[in-house]
């Protein structure tokens, strides 16, 4: 009888398993991704295999309008920049992914969130695999003082963690982090792909067995991404990255997936002596500092999630010293830049094939949104003809391939935000004037194309 594979080869990105080696996953087509890994052994009672089920109750079909929701489902935390992201709180029985670079804050943010949780009277675990316990109370006295309500554990083995929920039935618990737990039936080593998944999948049916909500911490690789499979993200409820640069002060928390809530809202913190301050007007804190009467500034107004963000595009156009002009891009789409260049040499006339470019979000926060465009086009040309844009000017808009200027979702917000801010002037598109209130307490200014932007400098 031919012995059974104790092996099998398994997809990063994923997660599908294989039983032979291919430098292309046949499933999501992506290159290198495959890597062996031993086979999770199931054990049987019986004859009777065992799988995981993520409830403990008798599997039978319910009516969807005999479900009941209600208001205490969801848990605040008291840290409103989390809450907002989570969508107005936890919701009991989520599973929670929270990843982020070495020594942006991850452990100190959900550290703050226990000790906010404990002193409201909710019972919480916080299981550590990489710290023991003197190092977390040496943590813990920086940020402040907490009632019995909040225990502690340092343990990796998974079968003595489930063994500790069953027994104790915690309402909140933290695992600090995922790529150390480890399963005993699993032969690879810790933070390996089966032991993620194998771990994460355990994590998913105490959640909603136990009705205990559980964050996990997870490592990220050079990408950016959290270490082991991609389905790990697919698995659990709610996704949260933790950016910014280390060295610097300030803090994002941003929802890449809620099932709970908005995906695009972030929290701004900032990083102090005694933990993770919340910044309530990240606005004025991204223009804190921002130069006056200088060529190549301009003002954004961009919308994340809910919430209207102020931020300062800086540009330098200057004239290239070799044959082929050099491109920079800090905090948005190196692609992006270069099209708007493009843009602005066929449909303006304005010639910058000859000139280096260098463009620079202020603060260092990274942004997509397509309401930049116009503001980097008269960042832009305001840097190359060397003329200052209004301090007190916003400016925002969606500049497409034939020069117009395209209309932006929640204009309101953002003239409110302006208006909120001090600021006097509002370019926009000329589409968006429509139904705006408070037109009479700031001058709106209406563009159809990037050439009646550039008139105004």
């Amino acid at each position: 009888m031919a012995k059974a594979k104790t092996t099998a080869f398994f997809c990063k990105e994923c997660g599908n398993e294989f039983s032979k080696w291919y430098g292309q996953c046949p499933s999501c087509k992506s290159w290198n991704t495959l890597v062996e890994e031993p086979i999770a052994t199931k054990t049987k009672t019986k004859g009777v295999t065992k799988t995981l089920s993520l409830s403990n109750q008798e599997a039978k079909p319910v009516n969807l309008n005999d479900i009941s929701l209600e208001e205490k489902d969801r848990i605040k935390t008291d840290i409103k920049e989390l809450d907002r992201v989570l969508g107005g709180g936890i919701v009991q029985g989520s599973l929670c992914l929270v990843g982020g670079d070495p020594g942006i804050g991850k452990s100190t943010l959900l550290l703050q969130m226990c000790f906010k949780l404990a002193n409201k009277g909710e019972d919480v675990l916080y299981i550590s695999g990489e710290e023991s316990l003197k190092q977390i109370k040496l943590r813990a006295d920086r940020i402040g003082t907490v009632n019995e309500k909040l225990s502690l554990l340092c343990e990796t083995n998974l079968e003595i963690i489930e063994n500790v929920l069953n027994e104790v039935k915690p309402k909140i618990v933290v695992i600090d982090s995922i790529q150390t737990m480890f399963k005993e039936d699993v032969s690879a080593a810790p933070g390996s792909v089966s032991q993620v998944r194998e771990s994460t999948a355990t994590f998913l049916q105490i959640a909603k067995g136990l009705n205990i909500t559980i964050f996990i911490v997870g490592h990220v690789t050079k990408e950016g991404v959290v270490a082991g499979p991609r389905m790990l993200e697919h698995m659990v409820d709610t996704v949260l990255y933790f950016e910014g640069d280390r060295f610097a002060s300030y803090r994002i928390l941003r929802g890449v997936k809620n099932r709970f809530g908005s995906t695009n809202e972030i929290g701004v913190f900032e990083m102090q002596e005694k933990g993770l301050v919340e910044v309530a007007d990240p606005s004025e804190y991204m223009l804190d500092g921002r130069p006056k009467d200088s060529s190549g500034s301009v003002v954004v107004c961009l919308v994340e999630g809910t919430r209207p963000l102020m931020v300062e595009i800086q540009a330098l156009v200057c004239d290239s010293n070799f044959g082929m002009a050099r491109r920079t891009a800090a905090g948005m789409d190196y692609n992006r830049v270069n099209l708007l260049m493009a843009v602005l040499e066929k449909r303006a006339g304005i010639h910058l094939a000859a000139s280096d470019a260098y463009v620079n979000i202020a603060g260092g926060i990274k942004v997509n949104e397509p309401a930049l465009d116009l503001g980097l086009v008269l960042a832009l040309v305001s840097s190359f003809k060397n003329k200052v844009v209004d301090s007190k000017t916003v400016i925002f808009g969606e500049v497409g391939l034939s020069g117009e200027v395209r209309a932006v979702s929640q204009v309101q917000q953002r003239i409110n935000e302006a208006i909120k801010l001090g600021f006097e002037n509002v370019i926009l598109p000329q589409v968006c004037l429509k139904n705006i209130k408070n037109s009479d307490r700031i001058n709106l200014i209406g563009v159809r194309n990037v050439n009646e932007a550039i008139k105004l400098l």
